[in-house]
Formats: structure tokens, C-alpha cells, sequence
């Protein structure tokens, strides 16, 4: 199950401005604003996503790169691992080893790799650790 998805942008202020208006009838609010990228997802009470930090990104990138960015929902921080484990095998090249990652909630365990095209590929668990 796909996670989240991020989309390359120029002006990240006008960007904003231009989703949050956009969104809005979708049920979509500004979830997570950190410098460089903003996070939208559906507003509270309206079957939001288990990230607080929303599922559809928009990150500053100078000049914005034909590129996006995948995350598919992990069950377990072991699901992480396993990926990134079958994704260096595979080929995949180190964009982000598994760990922690508290500037999007406290509980964010990912790992990115760069897949044959170069594009950014993430495994995500939002769970608290058993």
C-alpha cells in the first residue's frame, strides 16, 4: 500500500498556496510545514492517514527535478529493514539507511533507496515500537 507521495517544486510558498486552496474540497489541510517541504493530508476527523504529517508532499528543489518520490506503508520497523536489506541487494543504491526520522513524528522509522532510475523509494513504519 502506497504511503505518501512527494512532488518537486520551485517556489514552495507558492506551491503551498496553490494546494492548500486546491485541496481544500478534497478534505486536505496543511499537516507538517519544516523548512524545504510541506505536508497535506486529510483534515482530523475526516479519516486521516496514521501520519500526522500527511501523505502528499511538496518539496523545494532548485531546479525542480522530473522526479517523485514513493513510500510504501511498512506494518513493522522490521518490514523497513527487510526492504532496504532486498533493495541494496537488488541494486538499489543508499538514499537513507533505516532509522528514525523525528522531524516527521516522533515514531517515523524509514529507509530510502534510489532505484534503478534514481528514483527515491522509501519504506515507512508510523507505529510505536512493542
Amino acid at each position: 500500500m502506497l504511503d505518501h507521495i512527494g512532488i518537486k517544486v520551485s517556489d514552495l510558498a507558492r506551491s503551498k498556496d496553490f494546494y492548500r486552496a486546491a485541496l481544500r474540497p478534497l478534505n486536505y489541510e496543511l499537516r507538517k510545514d519544516i523548512p524545504g517541504a510541506a505536508g497535506f493530508g486529510v483534515a482530523e476527523g475526516a479519516g486521516k492517514s496514521p501520519d500526522p504529517a500527511g501523505d502528499f508532499w511538496l518539496i523545494r528543489a532548485d531546479p525542480p527535478l522530473p522526479r517523485i518520490h514513493v513510500a510504501f506503508n511498512a506494518s513493522t520497523r522490521e518490514q523497513v529493514d527487510a526492504f532496504f536489506a532486498a533493495a541494496r541487494a537488488a541494486g538499489g543504491i543508499d538514499n537513507g539507511a533505516p532509522g528514525l526520522r523525528p522531524e516527521y513524528h516522533p515514531h517515523y522509522y524509514a529507509a530510502f533507496i534510489l532505484d534503478p532510475d534514481g528514483y527515491n523509494i522509501e519504506a515507512v513504519c508510523h507505529l510505536e515500537p512493542r
